[in-house]
């Protein structure tokens, strides 16, 4: 299967999921292979079986800090220790997550931390949150293995979760496209049938038309994809994932006139700037 980016202007996307905040990631540098994935002071592991870790990804994320933070960072990580109670270690991982978010802002360490928090405080709200972060991440990065590091991370997150509560949907729709996005399962199947599952017992659950409209998508399933996909906005016309992905759907099938249509359809929609101009590009050059 061709990598997993959703949509041309995938980059709106991101923006709409809540992470535009973060303007930098860790570059694309392919990881040395290593054993495991632990953090810095973790012992658990979180089922990471990729090139890429926890440890990577915080070392390529510090090369891009200036001394005065590498130390403030540095601090902050010393402050971690096994013998420290729950408590204290929540609350240094909120601070190593707000430093990355705030003064850093790159996206890997910052869902790292917050995950780990969440991991600590085990409830079914920190967990699924912290989730869906790197479930809305990873489907706009280019990098193979970090993409495949997210998933990972998402799917452990979205089945502690589950077994807290076995009966929430979002997360069972979440760690479908874990598995759908992720390339972390020999079969995109696996993803589809757990959010199927939803979809079959409620037909009006958008987050799961959504996801099968994806899913349809990437499997150039393009008739699927548009039924799944205007599905969502009759249900919800101010839908701007889906009024993209109609737009993005019918470009792919060289149906240009609804694709701009659609496209146009989701500016009024478009709360920041930086995707209404990513748009606006979209709609010139198909117009050209």
């Amino acid at each position: 299967m061709k990598q997993p980016q959703i949509i041309t202007i995938g980059i709106a996307l991101l923006l709409t999921a809540g992470t535009y905040f973060f303007v930098r990631t860790t570059p694309k540098k392919k990881a040395a292979p290593v054993a495991e994935a632990h953090g810095p002071n973790d012992g658990h592991d979180h089922g990471t079986e990729t090139n890429i870790t926890a440890d990577t990804i915080l070392a390529m994320a510090k090369k891009q800090l200036s001394p005065d933070q590498v130390v403030r960072i540095t601090t902050l990580e010393n402050s971690i220790s096994r013998g420290d109670v729950k408590d204290q270690q929540i609350h240094v991982y909120h601070q190593l997550a707000k430093f990355w978010s705030d003064s850093a802002r790159i996206f890997e360490p910052w869902a790292w931390y917050t995950a780990e928090a969440a991991r600590l405080e085990n409830s079914e709200k920190s967990l699924t949150f912290a989730a869906q972060q790197f479930l809305d991440n990873l489907q706009a990065d280019e990098v193979p293995e970090r993409r495949k590091w997210k998933a990972l991370q998402a799917k452990d997150l979205f089945e502690r979760s589950l077994q807290i509560n076995p009966a929430n949907d979002s997360a069972k729709i979440g760690l479908g496209g874990a598995y759908l996005f992720g390339g972390i399962s020999a079969t995109p199947m696996e993803g589809i049938l757990k959010v199927r599952e939803v979809a079959d017992k409620d037909s009006t659950n958008i987050y799961a038309q959504m996801m099968l409209g994806k899913g349809s998508l990437l499997s150039g399933q393009y008739d699927k994809a548009l039924d799944r996909f205007l599905k969502v906005v009759r249900m919800d016309p101010k839908n701007l994932d889906a009024c993209l992905l109609l737009g993005e759907v019918y470009e792919r099938t060289g149906d240009k006139a609804k694709a701009i249509s659609w496209y146009q359809q989701s500016l009024p929609l478009t709360k920041q700037e930086e995707v209404a101009t990513a748009i606006r590009q979209r709609i010139a050059e198909l117009k050209k």
